[in-house]
This record gives C-alpha cells, sequence and structure tokens, in this order.
C-alpha cells in the first residue's frame, strides 16, 4: 500500500539522448506506476514521452545554447586537447531552478545528469538551501571530482584534485582543484542524498572528499521487463533484413569511435575470433548500432558490418536485441549500462569487460561473459563462450533481469529511500 502520494520532481539534461535521461525517464514512469506524482524537467526534450522542457520559446532555447557553448569556453584555455573535450565539464554556467513551481511544491528533488549547461555548481546548491530532500542518482564521478565524468586511474578525487590529467598544465591549483573546492564547499548540506546505480561507484563516492560524510545508497535502474522481453528471433530478423541463419553479434554506441567505448578491443577480439573459426566468418556478421563516422572500420574487420544508424525508438532497439545472437560491450568505463540491461531482459547474453558496474550485472559463464580489462583474447574467448551456451546463458539473464531490475522493485526501492530521506531532513 501506498500510504501517501508523494510530489517529486526529477531533473536531467535530456529525456532520450544518453543513458542518465533514459534511466530517469523509466523510473518517472515507474513511480507513477506506484500512484506517486512525478514531473520530469529537461533542458532538452525530443519524442513524445511526458518529460517536460524547460526551455518553452526560441529565446529560451538561445540562452540554454549559450550557456552550453560558455561552458566549452570556460574550460577551453585549460583544454588538454579535442580528444578529452566531452569528458571534462566546469558546471560553472546553468541556471537556477529554485523558484520554478514545480520544485517550490514538491516533496522530492530528484537530479540526475545536470551538465552541458543544464545547472552549474551554485545552481545545486540553491536547491539544497530550500530545506526539501535532494536526491541526486550520480550516472559517472562528475559529482565528486574536479570536473572528470570518469576518473580511470587517477584517483586525486579522494584529496583534493589537482595535477588533473585532463588539463594542459596539471598543477596543484589548477582548475579541477578550483572546481573541487567549489564542490567540497557547495554540495556540503544534509538535505543531499546520493543514490548510485552501481556498487561500484558508491565506493568510489565514499571514498571521495567531496561526499564521504553523505549518505549514499544503492539503488540501479530501472526497467520495464513487459516491454524488454524476450521475442521471435526470425521475425526481428526479417523486418532487419537479416538472414535468419546467421550468427549476428550485436555493439551499441553513441559514438563508436569514442576510445572509452573500447571498439578497437572488439576489433581485435574479432580478429583473433575469426582466425580460430575460419569456417564460421562467412555465416557470422556484426550490427553496429550508433554513430558510425570512420567507415573504414567497416572494411577492417573479418566479418561483414551492418551498420544500423542511430535508434531511439525502443521498440526498434528490441528489434536488434531479439536478432542478436550476443550483445558486447567492450567500454572501458561504464557505470550500470542500460544497454546490458535491455539485452538481458530481451534473453540476449551479454559480453564485457571487467570494469564499473559491468561485473555486477553479467554474473562470469553464468548468464553472460566477463573479460579481462583491455584483453581481446579473452573478449575473443567470450564470443565462442556465449555462441556454445547462448541459450542457456539467456534464460538466466532474463531471470537476473526480472529479480533485480524490474519496474516495481526499484520504485519501490526509491519511494522507502525518499520517506526516509523526508524524516531526516530539516529546512536550513
Amino acid at each position: 500500500m501506498n500510504p501517501k502520494a508523494l510530489n517529486i520532481v526529477m531533473l536531467s539534461y535530456h529525456n532520450q539522448n544518453g543513458g542518465a535521461g533514459i534511466a530517469c525517464g523509466r523510473l518517472a514512469i515507474a513511480l507513477k506506476n506506484l500512484g506517486h506524482h512525478v514531473t520530469y524537467l529537461v533542458q532538452e526534450k525530443s519524442g513524445n514521452n511526458s518529460a517536460i522542457s524547460i526551455n518553452t520559446s526560441w529565446v529560451k532555447k538561445g540562452i540554454a545554447w549559450l550557456r552550453f557553448v560558455l561552458e566549452r569556453l570556460y574550460f577551453l584555455p585549460h583544454e588538454k586537447d579535442k580528444s578529452i573535450r566531452f569528458l571534462f565539464n566546469p558546471g560553472v554556467f546553468g541556471q537556477n531552478l529554485s523558484q520554478h513551481p514545480s520544485i517550490k511544491s514538491a516533496d522530492i528533488i530528484h537530479l540526475h545528469w545536470m551538465n552541458f549547461g543544464f545547472m552549474g555548481i551554485s545552481d545545486i546548491q540553491a536547491l539544497l538551501k530550500l530545506g526539501k530532500p535532494v536526491i541526486w542518482t550520480l550516472h559517472d564521478m562528475w559529482a565528486f571530482t574536479g570536473g572528470c565524468h570518469h576518473s580511470g586511474d587517477c584517483n586525486r578525487f579522494q584529496i583534493n584534485c589537482g595535477q588533473c590529467k585532463f588539463v594542459k598544465q596539471p598543477e596543484h591549483w589548477d582548475i579541477s582543484h578550483q572546481l573541487w573546492a567549489k564542490k567540497a564547499v557547495e554540495f556540503d548540506s544534509a538535505n543531499l542524498k546520493i543514490i548510485t546505480c552501481s556498487q561500484w561507484l558508491k565506493e568510489k563516492a565514499a571514498a571521495s572528499s567531496v561526499l564521504f560524510a553523505r549518505e549514499i545508497r544503492h539503488i540501479p535502474n530501472a526497467i520495464d521487463t513487459q516491454v524488454f522481453k524476450p521475442g521471435n528471433k526470425e521475425e526481428a530478423r526479417k523486418k532487419l533484413g537479416l538472414d535468419s541463419h546467421k550468427t549476428y553479434l550485436l555493439f551499441v554506441a553513441m559514438r563508436v569511435n569514442a576510445p572509452a567505448k573500447g571498439f578497437d578491443y572488439l576489433s581485435k577480439a574479432l580478429e583473433i575470433w575469426a582466425q580460430n573459426n575460419p569456417t564460421r566468418i562467412a555465416q557470422t556478421e556484426l550490427l553496429i548500432v550508433g554513430g558510425l563516422t570512420d567507415t573504414e572500420i567497416i572494411h577492417s574487420l573479418p566479418l561483414k558490418v551492418n551498420a544500423m544508424g542511430h535508434i531511439s525508438d525502443p521498440h526498434k532497439m528490441i528489434d536488434n536485441y531479439h536478432a542478436a545472437d550476443m550483445f558486447i560491450t567492450p567500454s572501458l568505463e561504464e557505470n550500470l549500462p542500460n544497454t546490458i540491461m535491455e539485452a538481458m531482459a530481451c534473453g540476449t547474453p551479454s559480453i564485457g569487460f571487467n570494469t564499473g558496474g559491468i561485473p555486477e550485472m553479467i554474473a562470469h559463464k553464468q548468464n553472460g561473459y566477463v573479460a579481462q580489462t583491455r584483453d581481446s583474447d579473452d573478449l575473443a574467448a567470450g564470443i565462442h563462450w556465449i555462441l556454445t551456451n547462448k541459450e542457456i546463458a539467456g534464460k538466466e539473464g532474463r531471470k537476473f533481469v526480472e529479480t533485480h531490475y524490474s519496474e516495481e522493485i526499484i520504485a519501490q526501492k526509491h519511494v522507502e529511500y525518499y520517506l526516509k530521506s523526508m524524516q531526516d531532513v530539516s529546512p536550513n
């Protein structure tokens, strides 16, 4: 029973562009299904879901674009090179939404991905001063670093940042240290409660010098298991114009060439697998969903490549999961990928590196395969294992999603945390 319908406002930069926005939207639906009132505010909106864009005029859209540009210009003098341009966000330019009607009437303010000029550090502090519970679901490390979203092998976020590998002249008092100091002061509020999607990120946040004193709860993302569910492989392949008799491997990335997505390791793994299985090459193909800017990739691989393009329609994405025999994610930096969750819900076993929250999702040689990070030989071994065990691994993956990530389970965990947080906080 729901003792009280909560008034919840959720905020994220975009409703569909990126995993955080998608996860936020799914949680909003799950909470509504439990009878709560949810308003989902975004800076940019696409599609027809219930998210509400705060930029209701061309003037507001222009100002939002200007904030995005100012964020980039602010960091430009410090930028090491173009390759890290969107891996570091200052969080200096944003908008103060503390007086927005939906926020003023909310019982709970729930933040997700706040960058690209949506809300800056000081704007988040303005929400904390309202004296309401501000729940922040972290989808990366930005909330407790000097500006990077993933620190890799750097642990300076545990001290005071500085000496940042993303800036051209790293030093103790560089921009990362200055932004770390700003967060350390402005995020210092008992009203701030942290949720991480993975246990891995919870451990990182708890070890940080910004959030170590905050309460941190681990709650995974939610997925609708009645939408993402096993289906007919032959029908899916027919829809996509694929051969029903071939074997298909699936790779998904918004930008295929982004170094963190690890496509080079997949390329090498496919070469190794092809050398070990020469008779299967002609009957095995790769599906690539996402932005493919370097077409030379297609010609360099030992398998035929089917470039499926960007897909925002979940039903079309489900067709790709159904058509594939396995989903491969060689990412080098991940929190709790929605794509793995979606593939497993559709009964498609997954392979990923032992990084971030991936080993929390994939049980090695049970519902998929966890390869040693940056090890293409092990990734190739994983492809072989999945092809040998895909039926049982697919069924085990589906069971895991039903018991760990279903909407009702995850929504109820959030409600319990909301109620606890309301009891804990008091107006400043």
